[in-house]
């Protein structure tokens, strides 16, 4: 087997991940993996303990307690399979600040339901988080790869996608987390990675450290949002914006988002005036604009277009 930089010491691993009416079958093709990757991890000693925590956000409960045993059963590499019903649509920022008080792992993986991981990407993705300058890895998607730059040499990025990222608990705990106040889903990954950057921190895209994400695109290659991804991604922009002390930004993307005949992108401006009108919204970071990077409707440079 040739060799790869694997952790120094075996480590503890939290995979997280929130739940919206996810299909059974795409759970257990994601805990699949992950067990095998477990298996993986404890043979060539580079995982001491790994655990699933899953929270569901869905109207009604997608997992009952016997089919929740039998997952226990098959899935005998993971060391334990946590599932909470939270009874409400949390969102995501909230939803893995919920989850991750329910383990004591040494790491944390955030990880979409729909990804399907190779079974040494966790323990590569860990391998980096040796060097104690690193604050927050992510892996490599396909099919469809995230365009966003990123150093060859260092893998120093501006931002990771929580679809598969992983943090130290340390870190995670210092930041307190996502910034569930601001963002319901959607930027609350880029906040997340520009914290962990102002903390001192870098944040690194491995190519190396490859998963599957089932995302679909138009026959034309464009994305297929729904109206939801329409309002929350709308909104999510505007507060991030702000946030990073880019009102230029906001007055920008505010008029985009107006004449752009989308009624869900009008809604989320229209939300957004009322949060800030009645002092809704958080103080804002970086008023010197040295961390958050905003490159036209994106948050860093792009390696190609997508």
């Amino acid at each position: 087997m040739p060799h790869e930089p694997f952790p120094d010491s075996p480590v503890s691993v939290a995979v997280q991940s929130v739940l919206y009416l996810t299909p059974v079958p795409s759970l257990l093709r994601m805990l699949e993996a992950l067990d095998n990757s477990a298996s993986v991890g404890k043979t060539e000693l580079m995982c001491e303990r790994i655990v699933v925590v899953l929270g569901d956000a869905s109207p009604t409960r997608l997992v009952a307690e016997q089919e929740l045993e039998e997952m226990r059963s098959r899935f005998t590499h993971l060391d334990e399979i946590v599932y909470t019903y939270f009874g409400e649509n949390v969102g995501t920022s909230r939803g893995h600040n919920l989850l991750a008080a329910l383990s004591d792992t040494d790491l944390v993986v955030f990880s979409n339901p729909d990804v399907v991981c190779d079974a040494r990407a966790p323990w590569r993705m860990a391998s980096v988080l040796n060097d104690p300058t690193v604050g927050m890895v992510e892996a490599k998607q396909l099919p469809v790869e995230h365009p966003k730059e990123y150093d060859p040499s260092t893998g120093l990025t501006s931002w990771a996608t929580t679809a598969f990222a992983m943090t130290r608990r340390e870190v995670f705990d210092r930041l307190e987390g996502f910034d569930a106040q601001t963002f319901f889903m959607y930027c609350d990954d880029v906040d997340y990675s520009w914290r962990v950057r102002e903390a001192g921190l870098g944040v690194v895209f491995h190519p190396a450290a490859v998963v599957f994400h089932d995302k679909r695109l138009h026959v034309d290659g464009s994305w297929m949002p729904t109206s939801a991804e329409h309002f929350f991604s709308a909104q999510a922009a505007l507060l991030l914006a702000h946030k990073w002390s880019r009102d230029d930004v906001v007055e920008r993307v505010m008029k985009q988002y107006q004449k752009s005949g989308i009624p869900q992108q009008a809604s989320a401006v229209e939300e957004f005036v009322r949060r800030r009108d009645e002092g809704g919204l958080v103080r804002p970071h970086d008023p010197e604009n040295t961390i958050g990077t905003f490159v036209g409707y994106r948050y860093t440079e792009h390696r190609f277009e997508l």
